[in-house]
């Protein structure tokens, strides 16, 4: 060790004691230091003070703090007091922090939202995008807010097709700390479906599947469709399709295992995939109805089975079947039934054997109907559509024909009716759930038709007024050979009975100079009432005023015709009987309708007559033995008779007349009595017609709306009172004889409205008879 090392050392031992005492008498002078407070030390909050806020009240953000004046100081609490500020959504940035005994919250509000707007949206409209989104006016903006509401965006292009389309909010700063959000769209081309493709089919052809499938290859003349837009939802409507057709032509043990698509690599189209096990095509054997309930015989009912031993197995037939025998069961006194089809394979022999047995189901009634969705409709619009009420026993078969009958009413575009257990195990609660659709319409339509010529149309209508079901119109049409102007107002439960009351006002013109050298014009009014005897048999009764006017006869018209000019007053009352059990009034394809109708004028007036007709259509169709359920054949026929009273001579707007409509082949009253000389159209008073047609699918896709028809019609028109003073002198041709047209057409039913061409020979007619080889009709609506 170094000398001077030595020597501090020694130096510091022997001074140490010396200073000892100072330094102690040193630190009781000076004053005293707190020491560092670390996070969580103990000591009582005094104030919570609130900086920053400018909307928002300090006493609102106290309340979201979990530490309050009074408490102590806790880290935790703190740190957890932060993250309840930043939860509320209102604050853009918090800080929180201690201050003595004081705690600052420094804040910054999220702004408001002055306005939500898009931009470069063409295929969805602003009002559907603004009822998705979460921003509103006057809502607090948040950035989370906004990235759900691009996300939903993005997904509502999605399931139209358009995968490629892109949404970028922006934000533009306004005074007083508001933001207007815009969505900056870029909707992208939709992505079609550029090929459908099936695997493991062996018995049918990619191109006769692709027929069943709802979803399409695009083509050009998908252009007022969207079937070929990829829809993930629809793949499994597919699914169920292509299965339901493999079970209706025998496949029983069908399955389609998959339904995948492909996204192109430029996002442009999807290849769509189904993947077939098909199995083996299974006849029926065995067919038997078994009856498991007291008092009911299987054999009375055993003709419902329409199902022979040796027929391809139908999957669609079986249920219709057991639907069937549930609902015979039903009307029979046996509100509880239960109808199982019994299904037993033979894999070797490659059949069915079929049972249908009948069983007691448990007793259930309804407890409550419940109406969901019918934000327009009142409740009881719909529920008067209900053919079983509360405490009625629950029934299938009246459940399915409520849900057809509210659909009908045309005022919903979807009616769903399902169960659920109600209070007890033997209640159950019907819930219905519709969605409403536009009921209301002004129409401006234009068109072409043989009979008419080129018209125009103008219309208000209003089918669901004010969501009571009152059917309210007025609508007028231009055309070359008719116009007219009428008002309709309808109440079809007036004074919430079973009765059908209302008005119509009309002012009709027709030009018949081509067909009997005569103009002619009404002027009216229709009071009518109606009621239903039950869901299929119904009558209605009218009292019609009508001013009636024959003017502007031609000078080389027939005497007879120039005889009748001049007006008459028709006060006629009459009433409509009819039988309807179709299966749709839309669309029917099986059932049928009769009506039977008679009119009495001679309440006062000018006239005085009763004539009566009867005419009714019976739909058969032929899908379980072709196929498709576009094959029907329509059979209708009608006959009328007229038959004056009182010593007066009818006029001639009152006959009937064949020809056109009602008897295609022959020009519109081309057939029946007829002046020889002038070749003018007289009609007659009694009338018979008879029509059969066969409404068949085109070999074209089925989404362009086409169906083929052939028919052949059959009508006569004669009794013409050839003892007439003014017919005395004039050439009549009057021969009851039948005349037969025939032929083809089309109807399609097209985005622009219903257009239909028809072309028809005359197979059997009179000299003096006129044809037409080709009708053509167009009308339409926007």
């Amino acid at each position: 060790m170094s000398l001077s090392l030595r020597v501090l050392l020694l130096a510091t031992a022997c001074l140490t004691p010396a200073l000892l005492p100072a330094v102690a008498e040193a630190q009781t002078r000076a004053p005293a230091r707190a020491a560092p407070q670390r996070p969580g030390a103990e000591g009582t909050v005094q104030a919570i003070e609130v900086r920053g806020n400018q909307r928002i009240e300090a006493d609102t953000v106290r309340s979201y703090m979990l530490l309050q004046p009074g408490d102590s100081f806790d880290a935790d609490r703190l740190d957890r007091s932060l993250k309840s500020l930043f939860a509320t959504g209102l604050f853009k940035d918090v800080q929180v922090r201690r201050e003595g005994n004081r705690v600052i919250v420094d804040v910054q509000e999220n702004p408001i939202v002055n306005r939500v707007a898009f931009e470069g949206n063409r295929k969805i409209s602003d009002d559907v995008l603004r009822n998705e989104v979460q921003m509103r006016s006057r809502a607090v903006f948040t950035p989370q807010a906004v990235q759900a509401d691009r996300q939903r965006i993005q997904e509502l292009y999605a399931r139209r097709g358009r995968f490629a389309a892109s949404v970028e909010p922006k934000l533009i700063q306004q005074d007083q700390n508001r933001v207007d959000v815009v969505y900056e769209i870029q909707e992208g081309d939709a992505a079609l479906v550029a090929r459908i493709n099936f695997v493991g089919n062996q018995e049918y052809s990619d191109s006769k599947l692709r027929e069943i499938v709802a979803t399409k290859e695009q083509a050009w003349y998908r252009i007022f469709s969207s079937s070929d837009q990829f829809d993930p939802e629809r793949l499994s409507f597919d699914r169920e399709l292509l299965r339901r057709f493999y079970l209706r032509n025998g496949y029983a043990d069908v399955q389609i295992n998959n339904a995948t698509a492909e996204l192109a690599p430029d996002r442009s189209g999807f290849f769509v995939t189904y993947t077939i096990d098909e199995g083996p095509r299974y006849r029926v054997g065995k067919v038997d109805v078994v009856s498991n309930l007291r008092n009911l015989d299987a054999a009375s009912v055993r003709r419902l089975v329409d199902i022979d031993t040796g027929d391809w197995y139908d999957g669609d037939s079986v249920e219709r079947i057991a639907q069937s025998l549930q609902d015979a069961v039903n009307l029979r006194g046996f509100p509880f039934v239960d109808v199982q089809p019994r299904i037993q394979r033979n894999k070797e022999d490659r059949r069915v054997d079929l049972s249908f047995e009948i069983n007691e189901a448990p007793r259930v009634y309804v407890e409550r109907i419940e109406i969901n969705g019918n934000t327009r409709t009142q409740d009881r619009v719909v529920r008067r559509e209900f053919r079983l009420a509360e405490g009625d026993a629950f029934n299938a078969a009246q459940i399915r024909r409520s849900r057809q009958r509210i659909r009908d009413l045309g005022y919903f575009s979807d009616v769903q009716i399902s169960s659920q257990p109600g209070s007890a195990p033997d209640r159950a609660v019907l819930n219905t759930q519709v969605v409403e659709r536009a009921t209301g319409e002004v129409s401006i339509g234009g068109g072409y038709s043989t009979d008419a010529g080129a018209l125009a149309d103008v219309g208000l209508r209003e089918r669901n007024l004010l969501g009571t079901g009152i059917d309210a119109r007025i609508n007028g049409t231009l055309a070359q050979r008719r116009s007219q102007l009428d008002f309709s107002i309808t109440d079809p439960y007036f004074l919430d009975r079973n009765l059908a009351a209302g008005l119509d006002i009309f002012f009709v013109q027709r030009n018949l100079l081509s067909i009997s050298a005569y103009r002619e014009r009404r002027q009216g009014f229709a009071l009518r009432v109606g009621y239903a005897f039950n869901d299929r048999l119904r009558q209605t009764w009218a009292y019609t005023l009508t001013d009636r006017e024959v003017y502007d006869i031609a000078a080389n018209a027939s005497r007879y015709i120039q005889e009748q000019k001049g007006e008459t007053l028709l006060s006629q009352i009459g009433q409509t009987l009819t039988y309807d059990f179709r299966d749709s009034i839309i669309d029917p394809r099986r059932g049928g309708v009769a009506r039977l109708g008679t009119d009495f004028a001679g309440i006062g007036g000018d006239v005085a007559y009763i004539r009566a007709r009867l005419d009714g259509t019976y739909y058969i169709p032929f899908e379980q033995y072709l196929g498709d359920p576009d094959y029907v054949l329509s059979i209708s026929g009608g006959v009328g008779y007229l038959e004056p009273l009182f010593g007066k001579n009818e006029r001639i707007i009152d006959r009937f007349f064949l020809g056109g409509e009602n008897l295609r082949g022959f020009r519109i009253a081309g057939a029946g009595p007829r002046d020889l000389d002038t070749r003018d159209s007289l009609g007659g008073r009694f009338i018979w017609t008879q029509s059969t047609e066969m409404r068949y699918p085109l070999p074209l896709p089925a989404e362009l709306g086409l169906v083929g028809r052939a028919f052949v019609d059959v009508g006569s028109l004669s009794q013409i009172d050839k003892s007439s003073p003014s017919l005395q002198g004039v050439r009549v041709g009057d021969d009851a004889s039948p005349r037969v047209g025939a032929g083809v057409g089309v109807s399609w039913r097209s985005p622009f409205g219903l257009i239909n061409i028809d072309l028809a020979q005359a197979v059997v007619k009179k000299s003096y008879d006129e044809t037409q080889i080709f009708r053509f009709g167009f009308g339409t609506r926007f």
